[in-house]
């Protein structure tokens, strides 16, 4: 398409497509801006786009109504944050339990603490483990079979449970 083309197009084009998107938008200046990029856009790609097998306009309507949407949701995002709606949610504490493993996992070697966390928290098999750290199958067994013993001493209390204390 020539520049001539183009520019006839563009003049029986855009009113057209500025009263669509106004409807679609619901503001004048907005839809002229979206429908000015779509053509920019167009215009960078006139050789694929305008002179292929697609219709033309349907291109550019389809450009600028996702150019609204996305100005849209850029601004329904802003004014969240300005309202302060997407503030960060405090987050709980971690539980006895919680604080316990991960003070006992830290007291292991770093071989055996990665097969345990990969094979109990990650749910890894044994052969994915051995494919992820380049050790053999057996090895991973014997790390996860001496960091489960080693969990076990650091795990285990001599103070009695709080619901065998309520039972008592």
């Amino acid at each position: 398409m020539t520049e001539d083309e183009f520019d006839l197009f563009y003049t029986a084009a855009y009113p057209r497509l500025v009263g669509q998107l106004y409807a679609l938008t619901g503001d004048q200046a907005e839809a002229q801006d979206v429908v000015q990029e779509a053509f920019i856009r167009a215009w960078a790609r006139r050789s694929s786009v305008l002179n292929g097998d697609r219709d033309p306009e349907a291109w550019l309507r389809t450009v600028a109504h996702r150019l609204a949407m996305s100005r849209w949701r850029r601004a329904r995002h802003w004014w969240q944050l300005v309202r302060g709606e997407h503030a960060p949610r405090p987050v709980s504490e971690p539980g006895p339990d919680h604080v316990a493993l991960v003070a006992a996992l830290r007291q292991l070697p770093e071989a055996q603490r990665t097969a345990v966390v990969l094979h109990h928290l990650c749910d890894l098999s044994v052969e994915q483990i051995a494919a992820e750290t380049g050790a053999a199958p057996g090895t991973i067994k014997a790390r996860l079979s001496r960091g489960r013993t080693a969990l076990a001493t650091h795990l285990t209390s001599e103070a009695p449970h709080p619901t065998e204390e309520a039972c008592a």
